[in-house]
């Protein structure tokens, strides 16, 4: 099991994501004898888990079933011990297109955090890119370093407990991309701009409040960076609902009727209107929607 490479097969040792429901995963690290709790009952990793594929149905001992995955990026995103406010997968797919990431890729990245955005470079960058990643705080950047060991992805990562403000990111002149993920972006963008790679690159900082944006755009704007802009990502996801309508009446044709004889007694009139309806699937939109998360500014680096 690998964070960007597919197996079929659960293993001893692999970590895997246990499907509940559509808005219920866990994460659960496979160990011979282990065992998990669920509210369908006990998974026994042994006997439920060890030799099965990934996708299989699994039965728990209250007869409730879960399905167990392979572990993705985006499962990881949804699934994860929080340790901070994560980015989710509507930013990140920006992000990692606007940086122009792809196989081989050399990013930097601060702050880490509880790793979302970290796991999903790395499937983009493998397996032949290396992620440079700072993190200020110690237990943090511990804790996502043995991630990344668990999740067999830490040859293509290294974790580095500094201020990035103060001491950069350890590395010069190697970066294709550098993100940013701090409360004050603007003290980090002349060690971006020392980190990255002399042909140019691609700088996002990713900011809650517009002040912070503001100030950012200057200090980029002050070391030489071009294409400067700032978005933000709202998602409204529709609701596939099935709804019954009925179908209105408008009475007779009268193009389709023959006059009456004279001698003729006219039909008498129809006691109740003849209503018929239709079923069919449609989308309804959210009352609320999940509003601002952040504003992302993206900047280029100018060949030089």
């Amino acid at each position: 099991m690998s964070f960007v490479e597919y197996s079929d097969f659960i293993q001893d040792g692999d970590v895997a994501i246990v499907y509940l429901s559509h808005d219920s995963m866990m994460p659960v690290k496979v160990q011979q004898g282990a065992q998990t709790q669920t509210r369908y009952g006990v998974i026994r990793h042994s006997t439920d888990l060890i030799g099965q594929r990934y996708g299989s149905k699994v039965t728990c001992s209250k007869g409730g079933w879960v399905q167990v995955l392979h572990p993705t990026p985006e499962l990881w995103t949804v699934s994860l011990p929080h340790r901070t406010q994560i980015l989710y997968t509507t930013d990140i797919a920006t992000i990692t297109m606007m940086l122009e990431l792809k196989p081989g890729s050399v990013v930097c990245e601060s702050g880490t955090g509880s790793g979302s955005l970290s796991h999903a470079i790395l499937r983009t960058i493998a397996p032949t890119g290396h992620l440079h990643t700072v993190e200020f705080h110690q237990q943090r950047a511990e804790k996502v370093a043995m991630e990344f060991k668990e999740h067999r992805v830490d040859h293509l990562v290294t974790v580095r407990n500094q201020d990035v403000c103060k001491d950069g990111f350890g590395v010069t002149g190697v970066a294709d991309a550098v993100f940013l993920d701090i409360p004050r972006p603007w003290d980090a963008v002349k060690h971006a701009k020392a980190a990255m790679k002399k042909q140019g690159g691609r700088v996002c900082s990713f900011s809650p409040c517009i002040e912070q944006v503001q100030r950012t755009c200057e200090f980029l704007a002050d070391q030489g960076f071009e294409e400067i802009n700032t978005l933000e990502i709202l998602l409204r996801v529709h609701d596939i609902r099935t709804v019954s309508l009925a179908l209105p009446d408008f009475g007779p044709d009268p193009s389709a009727q023959t006059p009456p004889d004279a001698n003729e007694e006219a039909p008498p009139p129809t006691s109740a209107p003849n209503h018929t309806s239709v079923t069919l699937k449609t989308t309804t939109p959210p009352r609320e929607i999940p509003g601002h998360t952040g504003y992302l500014t993206f900047a280029t680096k100018p060949r030089t």
